[in-house]
């Protein structure tokens, strides 16, 4: 019999959900203060009268929403440490036609039990989803942006300093965000390869000791897809905006295969309106001279060369086969090859990490003067190593967390960087973001294009999501390559054919679009 994870095996927190359709979000709340807790869901009726009967085991909560004369009446209670607290709400309101509020105020209301019992504020309020900023930007177009940022504070409970840190991010992201027009799309490009997996790591991608054998074959194909994809972008007439060659790791690639993929982008796609052209290069112990020599002059215009952390202990723990050396090494080597735009990714809350070490990570890394460093909070995702191995040690202390992140931001301010993008993840540690900070005129415009959905992204490889933006709604479609190498090799026949649908959705946007100018 197979062993269970930490996962099958962690405490359980029960959440009962009567007549309402918010349980995605009630989970998520609860999760933000038990992270490590599995969520059972369950549904039930609405007496109030008889929650006292619900088995709630040692830890449990209860939301309930009814439909009552003149309105509707909210309410939730929390089982812990042996006590039941309760608080509910009679609004005016009506459902479904105030779906959207009647969420809100029963997150709010939920909230205020958990803050209570758990002595802990979490600084994004009740917000659980990955696109703050595209939240406040729709309240300033609603109600201005004095009211919007009250709302933040006042509806959403977001804290003051992450209020601000979104005003701020908000500003430079729509900077980039006019340069998109409707014709504008970007191509990301999926290496799904790594020297070895982090533990902390829940993408798609394989060990290269484990897959080698797959990449030339993987490559051949690779290009076969990016060449169908410009044919179709000529067809449609769009304008190639930036180029994200991601994974895994792009650079477990060799340079001549390096070469190979460039240079096929390169002469596939008119390049002549492309503003930035990203390599992840990601471990430092994949980057070698030859590989930065295969890049630059083939038009490659920014790399991201990701530490997570100077602490050469952390990396041993977090499974990251390289040391802080190989960091230094790696940058000097690409400043040598003339790379004159570098982002550095760090983590705050790695197992084993203290307040003072990644302090001395962050100084080291700014006195390299990179021209943007993305700080990262992690996320505890299931299919993370991490979360399935009960032996690998790692830190829940998210006020540690919190206090890393802050620092880390007042020093970023004070050397320069701005925020630029900014997002979440699900299960991250204190409920926190990732924040993309850069010198000014050093911005990824990939980064804030993929994060806000504003244009077509057409995704080539495995694990890669094209997803095709209507420019005149907010409607977006997705079209999904398949996960896995092997897959990715065995069928791809049919994903090119699946691959057609980018012509015919534009086709439809394009139909409709006339349809109502005709009106």
């Amino acid at each position: 019999m197979a062993e269970k994870t930490l996962y099958q095996t962690a405490p359980v927190m029960r959440l009962f959900i009567a007549e309402h359709p918010f349980h995605y979000e009630m989970e998520n709340l609860c999760r933000i203060f038990f992270p490590y807790h599995r969520i059972e869901t369950i549904s039930c009726g609405t007496d109030s009268e008889g929650t006292h009967m619900l088995d709630y085991g040692a830890l449990g909560a209860y939301t309930g929403m009814q439909t009552e004369s003149g309105g509707v009446r909210l309410q939730a209670r929390l089982f812990y440490g042996g006590r039941e607290r309760a608080a509910e709400q009679r609004t005016a309101l009506s459902f479904p036609a105030d779906i959207k509020e009647l969420e809100r105020r029963m997150g709010v209301l939920l909230f205020g039990l958990l803050t209570q019992v758990c002595a802990y504020t979490p600084k994004w309020g009740i917000l659980t989803g990955v696109r703050p900023i595209k939240l406040l930007r729709n309240l300033v177009d609603r109600m201005g942006l004095e009211a919007a940022l009250r709302s933040f504070q006042g509806d959403w409970l977001v804290s003051a300093e992450k209020t601000e840190l979104s005003r701020i991010t908000m500003g430079n992201e729509q900077k980039i965000l006019s340069l998109s027009r409707p014709e504008s799309f970007s191509l990301y490009v999926s290496i799904p390869f790594c020297p070895t997996r982090c533990s902390y790591c829940s993408f798609v991608s394989s060990t290269v000791e484990r897959t080698a054998k797959l990449i030339p074959q993987y490559l051949e194909l690779l290009c076969v897809e990016v060449v169908r994809t410009a044919e179709v972008v000529k067809e449609l007439g769009l304008r190639l905006e930036s180029v994200y060659i991601g994974g895994g790791t792009p650079t477990t690639l060799s340079a001549e295969q390096l070469a190979r993929l460039i240079d096929t982008i390169t002469c596939a796609f008119d390049m002549s309106t492309c503003r930035e052209f990203t390599v992840e290069a990601g471990r430092p112990d994949t980057i070698t001279m030859d590989k930065l020599k295969a890049m630059r002059p083939r038009g490659v215009t920014r790399i991201s060369i990701n530490p997570q952390t100077l602490n050469d202990h952390v990396l041993e723990t977090i499974g990251r086969r390289h040391t802080s050396a190989q960091t230094l090494e790696a940058f000097s080597l690409a400043r040598t090859c003339g790379y004159d735009d570098i982002n550095m990714d760090l983590i705050v809350g790695l197992p084993e990490d203290t307040l003072e070490s990644f302090q001395r990570t962050l100084r080291q890394v700014l006195d390299l003067h990179p021209e943007s460093i993305t700080v990262h909070t992690l996320s505890l995702k299931r299919s993370a190593r991490i979360f399935q191995d009960d032996s690998e040690p790692f830190s829940r202390d998210a006020a540690l967390t919190g206090d890393m992140l802050d620092w880390g931001d007042a020093q970023l301010l004070h050397h320069g960087y701005a925020p630029y993008y900014l997002y979440r993840q699900s299960r991250m540690v204190g409920n926190l973001e990732n924040t993309g900070w850069a010198k000014t005129g050093k911005e990824s415009i990939y980064n804030v294009y993929i994060m806000d959905e504003t244009h077509t992204i057409l995704a080539c490889g495995a694990g890669a999501v094209t997803k095709v933006r209507d420019p005149y709604s907010d409607q977006l479609k997705r079209i999904f390559n398949f996960k896995y190498p092997y897959e990715y090799i065995s069928r791809h026949g049919e994903m090119l054919t699946r691959k057609e649908q980018v012509r015919t959705i534009y086709e439809e946007y394009r139909r409709a679009k006339q349809g109502l100018s005709s009106v």
